[in-house]
């Protein structure tokens, strides 16, 4: 799949938000290093330059387009190409970031240990992830996707996010590998001008791409419009005509 930088921080705002609330969440150790895994276009990556002071901070993510935009919004920092589950470098790091990536990459029961082996002593792994695959954005995404004459085309496009798993499950991943684990869950209500078109424009830069890639120009076109259709019903415009987005989202923070 093909990542858009430009797609994606068209809610720049919205999407930072989350990292800012994990970052506050972070241990307050010295750090030296820190690490922003699936770092995008460098918005998150810009509040661990911020906040560490003096330490190597660094990027890396698997969107070649999202480097390219992260490298001239820091171009001070590195940012390398490479897939999380292929990263190999044994550390040690203070602090590993994951801001909304980890959704996308399998095998949560061996990649989070695996991470954590990856942090000095007293370091932290923070992620979140999204937590909406139940919420009508995602539910109408695989009804629509399954209804219509590219359902075959479609048929694997759900499975590319990674299964989410329970806060116990991933406390019990993470807890023999470290001193102490920090779970907990938010939603946020994001208000968007422009009603339902601005929801599916939001997704168009996360969520939908799975379902829009395999699709030509013009079923994406009728794809979208199914979608903005059920998302008019799921979502009713405000009396100024903003949608009221509500985003949950799953926080982890696991220190060696």
């Amino acid at each position: 799949m093909s990542w858009s930088a430009q797609q994606y921080v068209a809610f720049e705002d919205e999407r930072t938000r989350p990292a800012r609330d994990l970052l506050a969440a972070i241990p307050g150790t010295d750090v030296r290093s820190a690490i922003d895994i699936g770092c995008g276009p460098g918005n998150s990556t810009e509040l661990l330059v911020e906040s560490f002071v003096g330490a190597e901070v660094r990027g890396l993510d698997s969107s070649t387009d999202m480097i390219e935009a992260a490298r001239k919004r820091l171009p001070q920092v590195r940012f390398d190409v490479s897939d999380i589950d292929g990263w190999d470098e044994s550390g040690p790091f203070d602090v590993i970031f994951a801001n909304a990536v980890l959704q996308w990459v399998p095998d949560h029961a061996t990649l989070l240990p695996s991470l954590v082996s990856k942090l000095a002593t007293g370091g932290s792994l923070a992620m979140q992830m999204p937590d909406n695959l139940d919420e009508p954005t995602h539910r109408w995404m695989r009804e629509v996707a399954a209804n219509g004459p590219w359902a075959e085309k479609l048929a694997g496009a759900a499975g590319l996010r990674t299964k989410r798993e329970s806060p116990s499950a991933y406390y019990s991943m993470l807890n023999s590998h470290c001193s102490r684990v920090d779970v907990w869950r938010t939603t946020y209500h994001h208000p968007l001008a422009g009603g339902a078109a601005a929801v599916v424009e939001w997704f168009k830069g996360s969520g939908l791409r799975p379902f829009l890639q395999p699709l030509t120009d013009a079923e994406q076109v009728q794809y979208l419009k199914q979608y903005q259709a059920a998302i008019e019903q799921a979502y009713p415009a405000l009396e100024d005509g903003s949608v009221l987005l509500p985003f949950p989202r799953l926080f982890i923070v696991a220190t060696r």
